[in-house]
């Protein structure tokens, strides 16, 4: 070998440089570059034998030398070899830069300085030549921090910081000149330096403490890597009264309070501590924070009330939402008072607003001689835990209005006159109470009615009722008086009541009770003597004693001569019986009589609920559902009714348990937690619903047991290891640590691997079950695993074992040499031919045993339509589209390649299938237009076939399935499944033809596809129309001297609604015949044969013609034909028998009866005639023989004379007529009288007193002249109402105690002759509206003239304010109650009145209000009623009791008696007050009236 030359190395391939022809001889290369004098040669180097091919052509001294071949060269014989050979030739860049390492990684100190070597990367090149091996070197991504050399190695620029970068990053790439490159990963791991002081993560805490909590406060070294342990101290506190109240821990740095702070002693809420944490081991390294504490409110201040007790006046009946009070409420915590208030008991009658305003909530129960005064509590209670509650008595002490009528303290009264009566003597002391106070109490009797004959008069203070005059006595009778007597109290505006007194004056009789039964009622608990009731009874003779005494039950009740029945001891409800019959006797010593007093004991709240005795445990499972019951906490209560009625109710428990209200048992209403809370104190309070209330409480103690509820959790969520395949088996890995709250062996736990992937026949690892240390068990082989993933449980020792699971990853590192492998050798696919482009078909799946996997792997695929991506997914290219019906299935092959260079392969097969997609829209055939179908009555029973259409589709399955159906559902057409068009209805042709039916064809794909189409039907004829003459009967008449052949009588004419021959007449006779006449078949032409010579006298000739069509089968139909044959011409006309008829006829008789009979002649037998009625069409007919009849029924009293017009028509040609007058006398009969209504519905107020007028009832008599002799009565006595027996008039006589009652009465009307009607009154009797509601005004008009206009002033001033007006009462300005009865002439009246809106009264302050800004209308509205110069003004309302008016003023009901010329003033008593607004008096007025009760 000549060392002095050069040596190159210069690979020859078939298909790189230096290849040549295998079959020629020839110049291989020329080496240029050779320096002179240098000797060139040819040498051997690993396949000596290759030189037999070449040989080098050089002369020494030449620069150049050619290397050629000797021989041709042979491939086949050169296809094992490298072909490499030696020559002295210029290097080719045939070879990348490849790193030594393909990772590389260092550690450095963050304090390294600055342009610093951190690491070198070294890669090497194959080339020979620097131009092809030098290499250039560069780093992704850019840093500002690191630089890479030329040489490869990374040079920090700037210092580090460990506190914000711990790892750097990098891919270095290596690249020779020619592009050539490869790539290594750079690791760099920064360590931490002890160069930073220690620091907080914040300058300023926020601490919020509920003014006694600590708050943990953290500092850390700025070394975050190392991170040396710290000592906290407090600097300064501020306020500095505060420094004793903090701590910190010195090595936790958890600031806490060690002496309470109260927030309401604060002038802020918040303190400032200052805190320095500094490092243990360089005390000069230290930071500083403050730590702002704001000391939150802790609820620790109990509300308070502004007044300990509230005591308020309050009027009686104050309405609803009257304000009474406002209670002040206030708490010294943050926000003041924030809870609920209430009123206690919930029974009182008032309600209180969140604002502590106390209202009234029922006006029932502000009663004064109920209860005088009411005592409640206001109980306060916080929202916020612990609920504190406070309470405050409020004592409200009702003041007086007169709202109580007077009662008598007997519903009746019995005296009695015997025969030593004397004038003056003592009969009777009626006694009535009012429990108003003062003058509102003080009552007056007086005698209303009853005393017709004036033998009794009345003390109006004392009540006592003597005899005026003897009262002559019947013999073995009583005769018995009953007097009405009328007590009323002072008040402004007076209150009354009445009672019945029966004085009775006997003759011979005994002593005897006037009840068989007496009932009462009597509280249980109450002293002796209390009194039950009063026996009623009565006795003839005063001078002969009578003896009462209680017969059974002796020794618990007695009775007193008077009647008084009393209790003798107490009575118990409860363990004695509730109910007793006594039976009583009177005696006068001769005679006697018995009665039953059934004695009822009412129950009192005298026994609290009882539970039994000791303490509850029960135990309830942690998991026991919301809702379930735990146990019955039952207690028992000896009284009855409302008072053993028992409520529960539970306190404590946190809300985790509720108590059934009723039943008493607890069940769970919260999610129990046995690891938060194992058991609960809680108290069951029972309480009845007495009033007052009673209770009493229960402990319970509920126990939550432990149920393995609790999963054991291991303490990572997952656990990865990695391992070395040479790693020993026995060697431990990792150790998995879980843990699980719940107790004893529901707490203990076993571990155990339960899966492992991939698996293998024997267990690659093992798990101490005890303390969780995974351990190899057989040795690893990373090339047939490189990943195992273990599924490791823990498993605690509970019934059923609760098992947590998790993951653990053990990762085995080795070299790698696999190809890449398919998961299948053949991937079947199916897609929509709808497939959008660019659409994912398939994700190929490829391995790669080799670490890294298939990373740099690629894909080698042909296909237009379809394209494959680096990761393998398989999609349809973007510009293609897929058409099943143009090609259904692609065969397709896939080269996986795992790298570029000298990548090994694997090849799949793609088998892709077009599935198909409901793109294609249904197709009609071609449908005959129109279709035919019959008319005929075709049904869904029986229906008619139209035509079979059968449409296609392109598409498959369900997408091309087509059904058919009309657009919109029609009642005559439908389709049948399999395509045919029925009709369902029936179809005729004479009144429909044609149908254009809208047909959808849809197929069943999704989205379904639809086509719509118009087809039209045509209903062809049937023969279902009979022909139809035009007229029933053809007359003709004919003189035989204008006879002649052929001479045409009459043309019969007839229709058929059918088409075609089922439309085509033929006429003919088909009854009778003459020789005279001839019928043309086709036109239906009658006409003469002949010229009637033969004929010698009249003849009537009558046939019966039929028109028959050409149907199949045909149809017919007839009409009579009458001709006359006359001799000679008559001039005669029809004539009635009399030109004027008389008939009478009784009233009230049915229709259809006949009033008298008329007959017209027609002169001739050749003639009919006819009758027709001209005048009183509705009223009267009449038939063919002239009977006239009726219609209806006739009534005298509407019309007595009826003249009817009749005529009478021949049937000459043409036709004569004749009229005669028919008088019809409607006789009379004796009616009964009719209401104008069957049922009147009026409204009264319960305060209405005796005669109030309610509601008019009206009867008329049909009968002439008897309607002003009608008589009023009740069918029935009623003690309620009563009605004037000539006017109809309903009016009271006592409703009071009937608020919000109906009272039902029957009223019956009675004519001069007995006959009578009856017809319903409905009362409703209403609360009323308030006096407080009446608004008076003053007009300058005589108050007679405003009486008379009472309806009209109603009506205006209900026009201008828009609400209903009621006026109740006219007064003269000058006149008090005394006057009011006489017709006022002062030029001052006041008018009161109410208004009412939709059944609610308006207030005074709004009536007055509306008044006075519509002034000016109600002014003009006036004038129209009264004549100019009208004004009014409004009354104030008066400021005190004592300025109350009463008034009772007669409004004259004139009502004119024509029968007997008598005038009668009916007199309505209206008695009204007026009194503050603040009043809720409900005394009614009779607002609901009608103008009816003005006559």
């Amino acid at each position: 070998m000549d060392t002095g030359g050069f040596i190159w190395t210069c690979l020859v391939l078939v298909v790189s440089v230096c290849a040549v022809s295998g079959a020629s001889i020839g110049d291989v290369e020329v080496v240029n570059g050779i320096a002179a004098g240098s000797r060139v040669k040819l040498v051997p180097h690993i396949f000596p034998n290759h030189l037999q091919f070449l040989e080098l052509s050089f002369t020494v001294g030449d620069t150049s030398a050619t290397v050629r071949t000797k021989k041709p060269l042979d491939a086949d014989v050169l296809a094992d070899y490298n072909n490499t050979r030696t020559l002295k030739i210029n290097d080719l860049n045939d070879n990348g830069p490849i790193f030594k390492q393909k990772v590389y990684n260092t550690n450095v100190s963050e304090m390294i300085s600055v342009n610093s070597e951190v690491i070198q990367v070294t890669a090497e090149d194959g080339d020979s030549t620097p131009p092809n091996n030098r290499l250039t070197y560069s780093m992704a991504p850019a840093s500002d921090d690191f630089i890479v050399t030329n040489t490869g190695a990374l040079v920090l620029k700037r210092p580090l910081n460990y506190n914000l970068v711990q790892k750097y990053s990098f891919t270095v790439k290596a690249q020779d000149d020619g592009g050539l490159f490869d790539t290594a990963d750079v690791h760099i791991n920064v360590e931490d330096f002890d160069n930073l002081n220690p620091y907080f993560s914040h300058n300023l805490y926020q601490a919020f403490i509920p003014e006694n909590q600590p708050e943990a406060i953290k500092a850390q070294d700025g070394d975050t890597g190392i991170n040396a342990f710290l000592t906290y101290s407090i600097n300064a506190v501020f306020p500095d009264k505060y420094q004793r109240n903090f701590n910190i821990d010195s090595s936790s740095g958890v600031l806490s309070v060690v002496t309470a702070v109260d927030r309401e002693e604060m002038n802020s809420s918040m303190i400032s501590v200052s805190i320095k944490a500094a490092q243990t081991n360089d005390t000069l390294k230290m930071a500083d924070a403050v730590v702002s504490v704001t000391v939150e409110d802790v609820n620790d201040n109990v509300p308070e009330f502004d007044q300990s007790e509230y005591s308020v006046n309050l009027l009686e009946n104050s309405p609803v939402d009257t304000v009474v009070f406002k209670a002040i409420v206030t708490d010294l915590d943050q926000g003041g008072f924030v809870g609920t208030l209430q009123i206690l008991p919930e029974s009182a009658p008032f309600s209180i607003d969140s604002d502590g305003t106390v209202r009234v909530k029922n006006t029932t129960d502000l009663d004064r001689e109920t209860t005088e005064s009411i005592t409640f509590q206001i109980k306060a209670r916080e929202t916020n835990p612990p609920n504190t509650e406070v309470a405050s008595r409020v004592s409200v002490t009702l003041l007086d209005e007169n709202d109580n009528s007077p009662v008598f303290n007997s519903s009746t009264y019995e005296g009695k006159v015997f025969a030593n009566q004397t004038v003056g003597m003592f009969l009777v002391q009626v006694k009535a109470e009012d429990p108003d106070d003062g003058v509102n109490g003080k009552i007056k009797y007086s005698i209303n009615f009853g005393n017709n004959d004036g033998y009794f008069s009345i003390d109006e203070n004392t009540g006592v009722i003597s005899l005026e005059k003897t009262i002559p006595l019947v013999e073995n009778g009583i005769q018995e008086f009953p007097l009405y007597i009328t007590a009323t109290d002072g008040g402004a505006v007076p209150r009354s009541s009445s009672t019945q007194v029966n004085i009775r004056a006997p003759g011979d009789s005994k002593p005897q009770f006037l009840q068989n039964v007496f009932h009462g009622t009597v509280a249980e608990e109450q002293d002796p003597e209390v009194t039950i009731l009063r026996v009623d009874f009565f006795k003839i003779a005063a001078d002969i004693p009578v003896n009462l005494r209680v017969v059974t039950e002796a020794d618990k009740f007695a009775i007193s001569q008077t009647g008084e029945f009393t209790t003798k001891l107490k009575l118990d409800y409860d363990d004695a019986p509730q109910n007793y019959s006594v039976e009583i006797s009177i005696s006068d010593g001769i005679n006697s009589d018995t009665a039953v007093v059934e004695v009822q004991v009412t129950d009192v709240n005298d026994n609290s609920p009882v539970f039994a005795p000791g303490p509850i445990t029960a135990s309830v499972p942690e998991d026991a559902d919301i809702g379930s019951n735990v146990t019955v906490v039952p207690a028992t209560d000896k009284d009855s009714s409302f008072n053993k009625e028992i409520r529960y109710s539970l306190r404590g428990g946190e809300g985790k348990f509720s108590i059934d209200p009723v039943s008493g048992m607890v069940s769970v209403a919260g999610s129990l937690d046995r690891e938060s809370t194992a058991e609960y104190n809680l108290k069951v309070v029972a309480e009845d619903q007495g009033r007052p209330a009673r209770s009493s409480t229960a402990n319970l103690l509920l126990q939550v047991s432990d149920i393995n509820d609790n999963v054991p959790e291991f303490s990572e969520a997952e656990y990865e290891v990695e391992v070395l395949e040479t790693e020993s088996a026995g060697s431990s890995l990792l150790r998995l640590s879980a843990v699980d709250p719940d107790e004893d062996v529901n707490g203990r736990i076993t571990y155990s691997i339960f899966q492992q992937s991939p698996s293998e026949d024997l267990p690659v690892f093992e798990l101490d079950s005890s303390d969780g240390t995974l351990r190899l068990a057989q040795p690893l082989d990373y090339s047939e695993v490189k990943v195992y993933s273990l599924m490791v449980q823990a498993s605690d020792g509970g019934t059923p074992p609760l098992v947590g699971n998790v993951s653990v990853v053990v990762k085995v590192k080795d070299v790698n040499n696999n190809p890449p492998e398919f998961s299948k050798e053949s991937y079947d696919i199916a897609v929509s031919e709808n497939l959008a482009g660019g659409s994912s078909i398939l994700t190929l799946e490829i391995t790669d045993r080799d670490e890294g996997g298939f990373s740099s792997g690629y894909f080698l695929f042909t296909s237009d339509t379809f394209d494959i991506n680096k990761q393998g997914v398989v999609s349809l290219r973007k510009n293609a589209t897929l058409d099943r019906e143009t090609k259904d299935s692609y065969t397709l092959q896939v080269v996986a390649v795992d790298q570029v260079t000298d990548g090994l392969r694997a090849t799949a097969q793609l088998n892709i299938t077009v599935l198909d997609f409901n793109d294609n829209v249904p197709q009609f055939p071609d449908i005959p237009d129109p279709l035919h179908i019959p008319e005929g009555d075709y049904s869904e029973e029986t229906p008619g076939e139209v035509f079979t259409i059968r449409p296609t589709d392109a598409d498959l399955g369900p997408n091309g399935e087509v059904s058919l159906s009309l657009a919109s559902h029609h009642p005559l057409f439908r389709f049948r499944e399999d395509g045919t068009l029925l009709a369902v209805g029936a179809l005729d042709r004479e009144s429909r033809e044609t149908y254009d039916l809208v047909i959808k064809a849809s197929d069943k794909g999704s989205p379904q596809r639809e086509n719509i189409t118009v087809v039209r039907v045509n209903v062809t004829d049937i023969n279902d129309n009979t022909p139809e003459f035009r007229s029933s009967s053809y007359d003709s008449s004919i003189l035989l001297k204008d006879a002649e052949e052929g001479k045409l009588l009459l043309t019969l004419a007839a229709t058929d609604r059918d088409a075609g021959n089922n439309a085509l007449i033929t006429y003919s006779f088909v009854a009778g015949s003459s020789p005279y006449l001839a019928l043309n078949g086709e036109t239906g032409a009658v006409t003469l044969t002949s010229d009637l010579a033969d004929v010698i006298e009249d003849t009537t000739v009558v046939l019966t013609a039929m028109a028959k069509d050409h149907g199949r089968p045909p149809l017919n139909s007839t009409a009579r034909v009458v001709v006359n044959l006359r001799i000679v011409n008559m001039a005669e006309g029809v004539a009635f028998q009399s030109p004027s008829y008389n008939f009478s006829l009784s009233e009230n008789r049915p229709a259809g009866v006949e009033v008298g009979r008329v007959w017209a002649s027609a002169g001739s037998i050749l003639y009919n005639v006819t009758y027709t009625v001209k005048t009183h069409t509705d009223l009267f007919s009449i038939n063919a023989n002239g009977a006239i009849l009726t219609k209806t029924e006739m009534d005298k009293e509407q019309q007595e004379w009826y003249f009817l017009d009749v005529e009478a028509v021949d049937t000459r040609i043409p036709p004569t007529s004749a009229t005669a007058v028919v008088r019809v006398q409607v006789e009379d009969v004796n009616e009964a009288p009719q209401f104008t209504s069957e049922v009147y519905k009026a409204s009264v107020f319960s305060i209405a007193p005796y005669k109030t007028p309610v509601i008019h009832v009206n009867a008329s008599d049909p009968d002439a002249g008897e309607e002003r002799q009608l008589v009023y009565s009740l069918s029935a006595a009623s003690p309620y109402f009563d009605v004037e027996a000539s006017s109809g008039l309903v009016f009271v006589v006592s409703v009071e105690g009937l608020e919000e009652e109906t009272v039902g009465l029957e009223v019956k009307v009675t004519d001069p002759r007995g006959l009578d009607a009856t017809a319903k009154v409905e009362v409703e009797v209403q609360g009323g509206a308030s006096s407080s509601d009446v608004v008076v005004i003053s007009i300058n008009q005589p108050a007679n003239v405003v009486e008379k206009k009472v309806p009209e002033l109603e009506k205006s001033l209900g026009e201008v304010l828009g609400w209903t007006v009621t006026i109740i009462d006219v007064l003269s300005a000058n006149g008090g109650a005394t006057e009011s009865r006489r017709l006022r002439g002062a030029v001052k009246t006041l008018v009161s009145f109410i208004a009412v809106d939709d059944g609610e009264a308006v207030s005074y302050e709004e009536v007055t209000e509306k008044l006075q800004s519509e002034s000016a209308a109600v002014t003009a509205e006036l004038n129209q009623v009264f004549g100019g110069g009208f004004h009014f003004d409004v009354q104030e309302r008066p400021q005190s009791p004592d300025s109350n008016q009463a008034a009772v003023i007669a409004l004259g009901v004139l009502l004119g008696l024509s029968i007997v010329g008598l005038t009668v003033t009916v007199t309505l008593i209206i008695r009204f007050r007026m009194k503050d607004a603040d009043v809720s008096d409900k005394e009614s007025f009779d607002v609901g009236r009608h103008d009816e009760d003005y006559t």
